[in-house]
């Protein structure tokens, strides 16, 4: 007998299908549970981060600017006479020492009128001493009342005439040295010598000074600078608060270093201070004395130099790759209370021995970041990594 509400196997194939899916929804729905179990979130830990304290140090500071170096003396060498060029008595480009002979202006010519002005002296002087001898003749005889007054007048105004004459022929020998000397060109101090603008044999000194050469002297050098109004106040108010005089900062030291040069291996001292500024560009002129005895230096040369003027004794400094920018200035990250992490607008000053001073916004003992900047923003915590800033070598002076 047959059951009415039996099923046909077909029949029930489908029913067991249709529970095999019910059970995959479930199973499916009961792992989507579990995963999201397992995917709650959690915060990553904080970053680790490098931070320093500032280095504390005794730092000198400094005025620095840019210069040209230029010779305590230089001459052109002329010719003072007229005549033709005998000789050049150097090479061109030469050291000379002072009295050095340079060139030679065809002497002969003055050495002649020089005899021929010896020769009328030594007349004149002939001549001045028969007057004298009259003149006492004259006056013996008047007073025995042998002649007459006017023969003394006339004896008298011989004398004076003849004393007269060999004054001016004195001067004319004078001058005739004088000229004579000036056929000898020499140097005027110790210096170097530039190419000779003339030639052997070629006439100078005809209707003007004729130009021969320069000579510039090399040791000690100028060196040319100009420091801002601002420098001037701080260097004028530190002078007041040590007490210096106008005098005193003329002594102050200079270091110099040339464009190719590390550091500032030339040290001299100040020499001149302009006593008003320049209006138009609010600069002080400023001149230094640098030694140059090995002529290193040579004129013309642009140059940095730079002037201590202060020291402070307990500075802060930190790298600069730990300073960052904004529109607000200069600033620090510094890790303040709980390890969070602030912005500390600061006030930067030098580079000192590669490391930059910090004016003011830092204290001793902050800790800044050093290292990793751009892996931590102001308010966020954070793993401080206390580190030591390394101090680079000292910079050649």
């Amino acid at each position: 007998m047959t059951c009415a509400n039996s099923a046909s196997p077909a029949q029930r194939n489908g029913e067991w299908r249709h529970i095999g899916r019910a059970l995959a929804a479930v199973t499916a729905v009961i792992a989507l549970a579990g995963c999201e179990d397992k995917n709650t979130f959690v915060a990553p830990p904080p970053p680790k981060v490098d931070v320093a304290t500032p280095v504390q140090r005794a730092v000198t500071r400094y005025v620095e600017a840019t210069g040209n170096t230029a010779p305590i003396k230089s001459v052109d060498l002329v010719a003072r006479v007229q005549g033709f060029l005998q000789s050049i008595d150097y090479q061109d480009g030469s050291f000379v020492k002072q009295g050095t002979q340079l060139f030679t202006i065809e002497p002969e010519t003055y050495k002649l009128k020089l005899d021929q002005a010896q020769a009328a002296e030594a007349g004149a002087q002939a001549t001045v001493k028969q007057a004298e001898a009259d003149f006492k003749r004259q006056a013996e005889l008047v007073q025995r009342q042998a002649v007459s007054q006017s023969t003394l007048d006339t004896s008298t105004s011989t004398r004076d005439n003849a004393q007269a004459n060999l004054q001016q022929t004195q001067v004319n020998t004078r001058l005739a040295e004088v000229n004579y000397g000036y056929t000898k060109v020499s140097a005027p101090f110790d210096g170097i010598v530039s190419a000779h603008m003339v030639s052997i044999g070629e006439l100078v000194g005809v209707s003007s000074p004729t130009q021969l050469a320069s000579i510039v002297a090399m040791d000690p050098i100028y060196v040319n600078f100009t420091v801002n109004e601002q420098d001037v106040l701080r260097i004028r108010a530190e002078a007041a608060r040590r007490g210096l005089t106008p005098t005193d900062l003329k002594q102050f030291p200079i270091q110099v270093g040339l464009q190719t040069e590390s550091g500032y291996p030339h040290e001299g001292h100040l020499d001149y201070v302009s006593p008003t500024l320049n209006t138009s560009t609010g600069t002080l002129a400023v001149r230094g004395l640098v030694p140059n005895d090995t002529r290193v230096l040579l004129p013309g040369y642009f140059v940095r130099v730079r002037v201590p003027f202060d020291q402070e004794k307990a500075a802060l400094l930190v790298p600069d790759t730990a300073l960052g920018s904004d529109q607000g200035g200069r600033y620090l990250l510094v890790v303040g209370k709980d390890d969070m992490v602030e912005q500390r607008k600061v006030q930067i000053g030098p580079v000192d021995n590669g490391l930059r001073v910090i004016e003011s916004g830092l204290k001793p003992d902050d800790r800044v970041v050093v290292a990793g900047l751009l892996r931590v923003i102001p308010g966020q915590k954070i793993d401080p990594q206390v580190t030591k800033i390394e101090q680079p070598q000292a910079s050649a002076k």
